[in-house]
């Protein structure tokens, strides 16, 4: 059964905590919080806040500027339904034929391989046609009947899959014309990835860096490491905390933002390539490493594991924190992650707890 609309679902985010003051505010481009200045900007339709910690502004001002341009350069190039170089070289792949890539773009196309090897092909940045069928191409969510299921099952009996995509110097290929790339699924980790690497390369040593939740950070805020806080969607209050050490960065993938509703039914965004349909019963995954694109690939990837799946997909994917979250409220954690979250004291989940990672 699909997840149903239901006050008994218990829908859990990884965010900036209320607790540390990170919240959105006007729309200058560098302005005054609680922890520093934040500048504010947007790729892939997601909001970016950058906050430095004990910096010149102008240091921050620049690191805006240069990141802006970047930005913009990685949501027309990468994006996968708007003019662009991928949307070419998808339509080559449905024509039959190859294409000469850019230096921009190549390194992506490998970085999707690495993440669908290393996930069991549970991440597939190859179903983009499936993705566009469920309505998901697009900038408001999908609404309307149902589409064709048979076409859907037809669609993903075609198996498209990065091992269709291949490399030869700059010049990329398919083996199957029903290959569409879509990097939605990890592109935002590599935006944050070079946010990091480009304040790093002016000097900038405590920042955090927000994208939707997604959070990469640099050092901390003084003495103290920057606190990450879990809430409930739904409520938005303020239910765990986890402290995190100067580096490392947090990903939550999650099916309660993007969905499309027919007749009271929720069907997620994040689809199962195996079967087309999308994914049910969990909620969300949460992820802790020092690498934005696998944290943001691989938080996708558990989710389509499940409950059954997920620990040895964390494994192959060298993920050493996770927590996930079914439509019951039951959380799925490894007990690394679990000595880490301070729950709230008034909170009563039912704990499934792995082997270690």
């Amino acid at each position: 059964m699909l997840m149903q609309t239901r006050k008994s679902i218990v829908r859990l985010s990884w965010v900036v905590a209320a607790v540390w003051g990170l919240v959105a505010c006007g729309e200058d481009a560098t302005r005054d919080t609680p922890n520093g200045q934040t500048s504010t900007l947007y790729v892939f339709g997601t909001k970016v806040d950058i906050t430095v910690r004990g910096e010149d502004v102008a240091k921050l001002e620049a690191a805006t500027a240069r990141l802006e341009r970047e930005f913009q350069h990685m949501h027309k190039d990468w994006h996968a339904w708007k003019s662009g170089e991928l949307v070419d070289l998808n339509a080559a792949f449905a024509a039959g034929q190859s294409k000469t890539v850019t230096p921009f773009l190549s390194p992506l196309i490998a970085q999707a391989k690495v993440l669908y090897e290393l996930s069991d092909g549970l991440f597939n940045p190859a179903i983009g046609k499936l993705i566009g069928a469920w309505g998901f191409h697009a900038d408001e969510k999908p609404h309307g009947a149902l589409p064709d299921l048979a076409a859907i099952r037809e669609l993903a009996a075609q198996h498209p899959s990065m091992d269709d995509v291949h490399i030869e110097g700059d010049v990329v290929s398919s083996t199957n014309r029903f290959v569409q790339l879509d990097f939605g699924g990890f592109a935002k980790g590599v935006a944050l990835d070079r946010a990091e690497q480009v304040l790093k390369e002016m000097g900038v040593k405590n920042a955090l860096i927000n994208a939707g939740g997604n959070i990469n950070t640099l050092g901390s805020i003084g003495d103290t490491p920057w606190k990450i806080g879990i809430r409930d969607p739904k409520a938005w209050g303020v239910i765990a905390t986890l402290a995190l050490v100067s580096g490392e960065d947090v990903y939550t993938s999650g099916n309660y933002e993007r969905f499309r509703e027919v007749d009271g039914v929720r069907y997620a965004h994040i689809i199962d390539p195996r079967d087309g349909m999308p994914v049910n019963h969990i909620v969300s995954a949460t992820v802790i490493g020092d690498n934005g694109a696998l944290l943001d690939g691989a938080s996708t990837a558990l989710i389509v594991a499940g409950p059954q799946d997920w620990h040895r997909i964390a494994l192959r994917m060298g993920v050493k924190y996770a927590v996930l979250v079914d439509d019951e409220g039951t959380v799925y954690l490894n007990p690394e992650m679990r000595a880490r979250i301070v729950f709230a004291p008034d909170q009563n989940f039912k704990i499934v707890e792995s082997p270690s990672l």
